[in-house]
């Protein structure tokens, strides 16, 4: 018969929409309003400060619908936004700065779906909104840095001037040099001034307490540069940052002269967001001290020099005051498993200068230790006596001491670290680049969407009676094939649906306008197949043979309509950004699911319902 697929054939259908049905399936569930707690660097979430936590609300009358824990995590969900805000303000409170506790909107999805890594699509902020971030740069901060630079750049090059100095100390708004006599100072304000890589400073000088200084302040046009410079480095910081979390079609925008705003669409751990975008983490690389007295150092007398760290263990430990380099110098970061140990490292990349310093200091130091500092500022606001109060707190830690080997290059690795996830994170905050200030959260909520929950319902109010007419007018017209394209067409969207859902995409606003529009592609093409049919009818043709022509030849002009799109939706993709691409991906989706059922769905439909009568007098057409 020439009606009739083969038995491998109609089980590839059935298996193809049993997986779009699974995998759909968990966008029916919704989200639940959840607070997640999460450990910073070195605290451990254990079951003491997860029973604090439950005593906590359910001293204050509240009760959370679920509790899950996961791998240092606690995720307490509630029926509503509003136990939501509360326990999220009481928990805060209780447990400190020592934990990240976030909004979240957790979904609902049953333990078996989540089980097949069947997961929810996204959706964007003007659907269903996401977490919306105002982020404060510290430019106090940025001021200082540049200045605290300066200070070791004015002591190399007075040192290869050969001209003597008592001191270079950073005070305030400014850099003080400290000369034992005049003529050394004037020589010094000679030689900075004439440098072209100080046109940024202004110099003057001061004699006091016997001593003579030579002072360097930022122009106001370099403090302007370096403000505007640090908030778009941050942007720019954040925007790569966020590509690292596998957020789709974010929101990062400059607000006044220091504020950014952050929107994450559709992200769902929004701690370890808040985490990563919030922090400020860099390396240094110094030599450790091998010579100096660490009792001594520890009870007040630390050699001129150096410097007393702590390891993580709590162990101090002397490194030299000089660094060898520093994160800014890192091009890459990835993180992986040490061959010799098993335990997790960094494989860090260099550019050239920073690869040649490296080699330079290793060189003179083969057989000596050289330890790492990580180094992370974290700013954080603090409730006092009803009164906001912004604090920092710089946290330094050695993660790693090691002997020098051989003279290292452009590539080398550093372990020490605690778990493959801090690992992870390490590589990511270096690889995406250090904040050139550190930034607070100033403002942190769920947002809802964007158009308006009333224009959403009135939107798919539309979208469901267009979808619902066009049903009955396939039914009416084309009788039992019309009910066959009406199946199609439902399978279309599920398999959509299913698609955004397996690659954890973004729907938005646009992307629902390339559903629409593959909608409408869909019905055109059972109109062209339909017609087809009819007209070999009309020719005097059997209708076993009526559906296999109509089939096979409208199958070409399909095809070519079908193709054209998926290139113009390539080109869309390819140079559009943002809700553009959202429009191009849910597009070309729509293309190929809809080729599989407007075409093989209702043939595979229509071969079983006539596919077995050999004595066909008509069809339902």
């Amino acid at each position: 018969m020439i009606n009739q697929y083969p038995l491998w054939k109609y089980l590839l259908i059935v298996l193809i929409i049993a997986v779009g049905v699974i995998y759909a399936l968990p966008n029916l569930y919704g989200e639940d309003p959840a607070v997640q707690i999460s450990p910073a660097r070195g605290v451990q979430l254990d079951q003491s400060v997860q029973r604090k936590v439950l005593e906590v609300l359910e001293g204050s009358g509240i009760t959370p619908e679920r509790v899950e824990y996961g791998e240092q995590r606690m995720l307490l969900r509630f029926g509503d936004t509003e136990e939501q805000l509360k326990a999220n303000d009481l928990v805060r409170d209780a447990l400190g700065p020592g934990y990240t506790v976030a909004l979240n909107l957790a979904p609902a999805t049953p333990e078996w779906l989540h089980s097949l890594n069947a997961l929810p699509m996204y959706l964007g902020l003007d659907l269903r909104g996401g977490v919306h971030f105002l982020m404060e740069v510290d430019m106090a901060t940025a001021l200082s840095q540049a200045l605290e630079r300066y200070v070791g750049d004015f002591r190399t090059t007075l040192r290869e001037a050969r001209l003597r100095y008592l001191a270079i100390e950073r005070e305030g708004d400014q850099v003080a040099v400290k000369f034992r006599d005049a003529r050394q100072r004037d020589a010094a304000l000679k030689l900075l001034e004439g440098s072209t890589d100080y046109s940024d400073l202004q110099f003057s000088t001061r004699e006091r307490d016997g001593a003579f200084y030579l002072q360097a302040v930022l122009r106001d046009t370099a403090q302007r540069e370096i403000r505007r410079f640090a908030l778009q480095q941050n942007i720019t910081t954040l925007r790569n940052r966020v590509n690292e979390l596998g957020v789709a079609e974010p929101i990062i925008q400059q607000q006044g002269q220091e504020r950014i705003v952050v929107q994450l669409p559709g992200v769902q751990d929004t701690a370890r967001a808040k985490e990563i975008l919030g922090a400020t983490a860099t390396l240094e690389f110094r030599m450790v001290d091998e010579r100096g007295d660490v009792q001594a150092a520890v009870a007040g007398r630390v050699p001129p020099g150096s410097r007393l760290y702590h390891e993580r263990g709590g162990r101090p430990i002397l490194l030299k005051k000089q660094i060898i380099i520093t994160g800014d110098y890192i091009t890459d970061a990835s993180s992986g498993i040490e061959q010799q140990t098993g335990t997790p490292a960094v494989f860090i990349t260099l550019d050239g200068k920073g690869a040649r310093m490296m080699s330079n200091a290793t060189r003179d130091n083969i057989g000596r230790s050289m330890a790492v500092v990580f180094i992370e500022i974290k700013s954080e606001t603090r409730m006092v006596d009803g009164k906001p109060v912004k604090s920092k707190r710089k946290l330094e830690e050695v993660i790693n001491v090691a002997v020098i080997r051989d003279q290292l290059g452009k590539r080398f690795q550093i372990s020490g670290l605690d778990s493959t996830r801090e690992a992870r994170d390490l590589a990511l905050l270096l690889r995406a680049g250090a904040l050139a200030a550190p930034i607070e959260i100033v403002e942190e909520r769920t947002i809802g969407p964007s158009l308006g929950q009333e224009n959403i319902d009135k939107g798919m109010r539309s979208v469901v009676i267009g979808f619902v007419l066009v049903l009955a007018f396939m039914a009416f017209w084309y009788r039992g094939f019309g009910l066959m394209a009406n199946l199609a067409l439902t399978l279309n969207l599920v398999l959509i649906v299913a698609l955004l859902s397996m690659l954890q995409a973004t729907l938005t606003m646009p992307g629902i306008a390339g559903i629409v529009l593959t909608v409408g592609m869909a019905v055109d093409a059972n109109v062209l197949i339909f017609e087809r049919i009819r007209e070999e009818l009309r020719s005097g043709n059997s209708p076993q043979s009526s559906i296999d022509s109509g089939y096979a030849k409208a199958f070409s002009t399909i095809a070519d309509a079908n193709i054209t799109t998926l290139i113009a939706a390539l080109v869309l993709f390819g140079f559009g950004t943002g809700p553009i691409k959202g429009f191009a991906v849910t597009l070309s989706l729509g293309i190929v699911t809809s080729m599989f059922t407007a075409i093989v769905v209702t043939r595979a439909v229509a071969n079983l319902v006539y596919g077995r009568q050999r004595r066909l007098a008509k069809l339902s057409i």
